[in-house]
């Protein structure tokens, strides 16, 4: 079901990132009700979640490290970190339940390529990303503003976006970006 969803969004992936899927999915499902991770816990949720989470691979650049602001249940961050092993993830989530099930799958999962940080963005020192990601968390404007700290000279966005985009860009005064929608999805990405 996952692979059909995704294939027919142009995104292939092999046999291990689909089962590495399945375990993150009855992880979620199990913490998330307990702990109130994510109100969507079906299989089909967590599937457009997770399709969601990917979809900008179809346009973005490749990057050697990224950090997700505010990774909550894990979207789009660590689905980012499981597709992409090769690439250096950071998740940064200052909630310390939602940091305990990102580091139970972390470790579930065996992802060497994955930090997670229990802190604010605005409070992380020593790390610097080729890509700042992040979904829901605050307009664009703030999010390029708390997250100047992880940022190299070039570092590009990607942020996950519903339908008050337009004016966020209009206050950000950000140039040299690409608006991409999907469903009910803007994705804003900010070349570096």
């Amino acid at each position: 079901m996952l692979k059909e969803l995704l294939e027919s969004n142009n995104l292939k992936f092999d046999e291990k990132f689909y089962s590495d899927c399945e375990v993150f999915t009855k992880l979620l499902q199990q913490w998330g009700s307990v702990h109130n991770l994510s109100g969507r816990l079906t299989k089909e949720d967590i599937n457009e979640n997770i399709l969601d989470s990917l979809y900008p691979l179809t346009f973005i650049d490749k990057y050697e490290s990224f950090a997700d602001i505010g990774t909550g249940a894990g979207y789009p961050g660590l689905i980012l970190a499981i597709a992409l092993r090769d690439v250096k993830s950071y998740l940064i989530e200052p909630r310390i339940k939602r940091v305990s099930f990102l580091n139970f799958v972390k470790a579930s999962l065996k992802l060497d390529n994955l930090t997670v940080l229990c802190n604010r963005v605005e409070e992380v020192k020593d790390l610097k990303v080729d890509l700042i990601t992040s979904r829901a968390v605050t307009n664009t404007s703030l999010l390029l503003d708390i997250t100047k700290n992880i940022k190299k000279e070039n570092s590009s966005y990607l942020f996950y976006k519903g339908s008050m985009l337009e004016v966020e860009i209009e206050n950000a005064k950000v140039n040299n970006y690409k608006i991409v929608n999907r469903k009910d999805r803007n994705y804003l990405y900010i070349k570096g």
